[in-house]
């Protein structure tokens, strides 16, 4: 089976275009249609109905596309596999991480990365931690650098690194600033701007306002930390952010018995072998680490 056109199968069935795929593979349009043609000749099926200029999988692609992505996969592992033997740190790693951590945390990790490894072709992809985590149980990448959920399960693994404590936080000019000794009921009488409700950090976000009992009055919810900081410093509400973004734009509000904190670490896949170029990464991240409790490790550690 031609490996070339199971890739483009599955980049135009994510992407649901034959013209994105034809980008993300650097290809002609034409030259893409050939590889699908070609392979579902060899199949004997069709893939894709075209319908209206929307391209949709048929019954049959349906059932190709997860095992199209465990061959590729199963390719990549074994590829890997053999460029480990040689012991050089070469070679493709595709990293997922959030925008914020790659802000961050990143930045020292991977000068360093790059300078110790200048052959290693390094892609990063930044997603939400929610998808990352997702994209590493696809095997679309070896890592993923993301808010780490409470539970890892299983084929999935997790190595905890950052300590990442999280404060209520306000605009000089709001209200709550202005008041010497914030309560917690206080806040319910304000809009809260939160991350997105499926996200790991909106989960201990709201875990750390119940022990309170406080149900915060969600105006606005955006998964770009950033674009909540920007919200908070103009005044259109209060916040929970990491304590990393504290500024002069931004003051903590010192409410007794709110005590938050998240966890940022790598996740990997136990199925699948690791590049060395990976084993190297983490050998970096693992050693600016700050110490993390053992509880907040999940149940799988790496």
């Amino acid at each position: 089976m031609d490996i070339a056109g199971l890739r483009a199968f599955i980049i135009i069935a994510e992407g649901g275009s034959f013209s994105l795929a034809a980008e993300h593979l650097h290809l002609t349009q034409p030259a893409v249609s050939k590889r699908i043609a070609a392979l579902e000749a060899e199949l004997n099926v069709r893939l894709f109905d075209r319908l209206n200029r929307t391209v949709r999988l048929t019954e049959a692609g349906v059932l190709l596309l997860p095992r199209a992505r465990r061959i590729l996969a199963e390719i990549d592992d074994s590829r890997r596999a053999l460029r480990n033997l040689a012991g050089t740190v070469t070679g493709p790693l595709i990293v997922a991480t959030s925008h914020h951590i790659g802000l961050h945390r990143l930045p020292p990790v991977l000068r360093t990365f790059a300078t110790r490894y200048p052959q290693v072709q390094l892609d990063m992809r930044f997603m939400d931690s929610e998808l990352a985590g997702a994209a590493v149980l696809r095997g679309e990448v070896e890592l993923a650098v993301m808010t780490l959920p409470p539970q890892i399960e299983p084929p999935l693994a997790a190595m905890a690194l950052w300590r990442d404590p999280l404060a209520a936080v306000a605009s000089r000019s709001h209200p709550l600033a202005e008041c010497p000794t914030p309560t917690a009921a206080q806040l319910t009488c304000h809009p809260a701007i939160l991350p997105g409700p499926e996200t790991f950090t909106r989960l201990v976000i709201e875990e750390g306002l119940a022990r309170l009992r406080v149900e915060p009055p969600v105006a606005f919810s955006t998964n770009y930390l950033e674009t909540i900081k920007m919200m908070v410093a103009v005044g259109l509400g209060w916040s929970v952010l990491p304590r990393t973004m504290l500024d002069g734009e931004l003051v903590e509000l010192a409410i007794a018995g709110l005590d938050m904190e998240r966890t940022l670490g790598v996740v990997r896949h136990t199925g699948q072998t690791l590049s060395n170029a990976a084993r190297a990464m983490m050998d970096i991240m693992s050693a600016g680490a700050t110490a993390v409790p053992a509880a907040r490790r999940g149940s799988r550690t790496l």
